[in-house]
Formats: structure tokens, C-alpha cells, sequence
């Protein structure tokens, strides 16, 4: 059975971006695309139909945002194969069942309401960090520029062979005809910094070989797989979330990976995860890694 891409849609403006980038996802890989609203029946911004059906209101709104997504899909992508659901629950909830039979959970960085004006909804955070598949954050402007077609970038982290970011990034590049760039971030402690001349670089050379060893070392396990999309090693001196997010100018997509953790039920997303949700300018795909 092929699993669908669920993506998740409110009526925002957001959720628009989602939904275009989730059902041109859906027609590339030519896999179902499933719709789904899910809320408590809150109040939508005093938005109400005028007409009595003897359902609640809420409810007749929702099944209205499900249609005309569905109607939207239609008109982009009509060999679209459309599944679309409502369903009365917490949407991060109801979304997190969904990752249960989902090959991605894609939604928008923003949503409707008391959120709308923060720089990413309640719900994507949450989400992004309980998913038991790939969840893709849109982010909520386009970019100033067209991305590369093909491109997409991943951070490699300190894990001995391929993450499941690193794994679902190659995938990604290779069903794109593009290329996956495999970035390594490192940086030299403060504390083996030195001011005597005959020291002077030797740390940050140190540091530096050893990222670019451990790099080529997880790319020799990554490109046994055959993959048929070009691979780019990019080892920078940074911060990691700040290199990551530089890397993805001009990208399709960034892919991150959450742990999970001890005293975690889902994946745990670190401040790296959380500063490129927040600020990349491509959408971005945050994997769970389950080792």
C-alpha cells in the first residue's frame, strides 16, 4: 500500500503554500495526497456561513476549507489521486495519528488565529517534534529567488554513519534529478584557542581534518545505495544552525534529523531544528532518527 502525503490545511494563507508544495510532492512522486482539517469547532477570526444546514457552524466551515483545497488541487495537478478528511480533534493530535500511515506530514509555518503572527504556529512546532514520519515546514514567504532546481542540502551530525536526515535527503535529490549537498558545520572551543604564534591555526586545522574524515566517512556508507543524484561535500566553520541555514539559499529543501531520547515518546527536536524552522528560507523536512 503506498503511504500518502497528509497536509494539513486551515484556510490560511500558509496552509495554501503547504497545500501547493504538498500536492506538486504528490504528482512528482505519484503517490495519493490526503487532506486533512482537524479542530475543536474554535472560532475562525468571526468568519461564519450565513445559511442554517442544522450542523454547527464550525463544522460546515471546515467541510467548505476541505472542498475548496480539494477543488484547488484539481486545477493544479488534475491526475491528482485526493483523499480529504475533517476530523473534530487537537490537530497536533490528529496529525500525529496521521504520521502513523504517512510517507510525510506537510504543513505550514504559520496558522490561523492568536498564532498567525508568530514566526512559527504551535502547531508545526509540535508536530514537527512528535511525527513518527518526515514532517516538511513551509515557510510562510516565498523566497527572493527561484531555488536550484534539484538542490537539496542536509546537515551531517556526529552520528558514526547515515541518519535517517541523511538517508531521506539522498532519496529526495534522487527523485528530484538534483543534488544532495552534505554539510558538515564544526567549530574550534574557545578553550584550545592559543595566542603563542607557534600555535596559532593548529586547533582549527585539527578540527577542521576531522570534520571533513567524518564527512567522507558517512558519505562512503551513503553512496554505497547507488543513488543516482550527485553528492557535494561542504565542510564550513560556523554555528551549526546558523551554517545550515546559509547552505539552504537557493535550495528546494534542508533536511534535519530529531532524536529520539530518553524520557521522549517522539522525536526531541534541539535548538538546531528549532533556529532553521524559524529561519531557513527553503522549506524545511525534519526527519526522525529512531536509532
Amino acid at each position: 500500500m503506498q503511504l500518502p502525503i497528509v497536509v494539513g490545511v486551515d484556510g490560511s494563507e500558509g496552509s495554501l503554500r503547504a497545500l501547493d508544495w504538498a500536492a506538486a510532492e504528490a504528482a512528482r512522486s505519484r503517490i495519493p495526497l490526503r487532506l486533512v482539517h482537524a479542530s475543536l469547532w474554535e472560532h475562525y477570526e468571526g468568519i461564519r456561513p450565513t445559511f442554517d444546514t442544522g450542523r454547527p457552524a464550525e463544522q460546515v466551515l471546515a467541510e467548505h476549507l476541505v472542498a475548496s483545497a480539494q477543488e484547488r488541487v484539481h486545477r493544479l495537478h488534475a491526475e491528482a489521486r485526493v483523499i480529504a478528511d475533517v476530523q473534530p480533534e487537537d490537530p497536533v493530535n490528529a496529525l500525529v495519528r496521521e504520521s502513523h500511515e504517512a510517507a510525510l506530514v506537510v504543513l505550514g509555518s504559520r496558522g490561523r488565529g492568536r498564532i498567525a503572527g508568530m514566526l512559527l504556529g504551535s502547531v508545526s512546532l509540535a508536530l514537527a517534534g512528535r511525527s513518527h514520519c518526515p514532517v516538511v515546514v513551509i515557510p510562510a514567504a516565498a523566497p527572493d529567488a527561484q531555488p536550484k532546481p534539484g538542490r537539496v542540502v542536509v546537515g551531517i551530525g556526529d552520528a558514526p554513519g547515515p541518519s535517517a536526515a541523511a538517508r531521506f535527503a539522498l532519496a529526495q535529490a534522487a527523485s528530484r534529478h538534483g543534488e544532495l549537498i552534505a554539510v558538515r558545520a564544526w567549530r574550534c572551543p574557545a578553550h584550545e584557542t592559543a595566542d603563542h604564534p607557534l600555535l596559532a591555526g593548529s586547533p582549527a586545522s585539527a578540527h577542521r581534518q576531522q570534520a571533513e574524515e567524518h564527512l567522507e566517512d558517512v558519505l562512503a556508507v551513503l553512496e554505497r545505495t547507488g543513488s543516482e543524484a550527485a553528492v557535494h561535500r561542504s565542510v564550513v566553520q560556523g554555528p551549526v544552525h546558523q551554517v545550515l541555514i546559509e547552505e539552504a539559499e537557493g535550495a528546494e529543501l534542508l533536511v534535519v534529523g530529531a532524536r529520539r531520547s530518553g524520557g521522549h515518546r517522539g522525536p526531541h527536536l534541539g535548538p538546531v531544528d528549532h533556529s532553521v524552522l524559524h529561519y531557513a528560507s527553503c522549506p524545511v523536512a525534519v526527519v526522525p532518527d529512531t536509532r
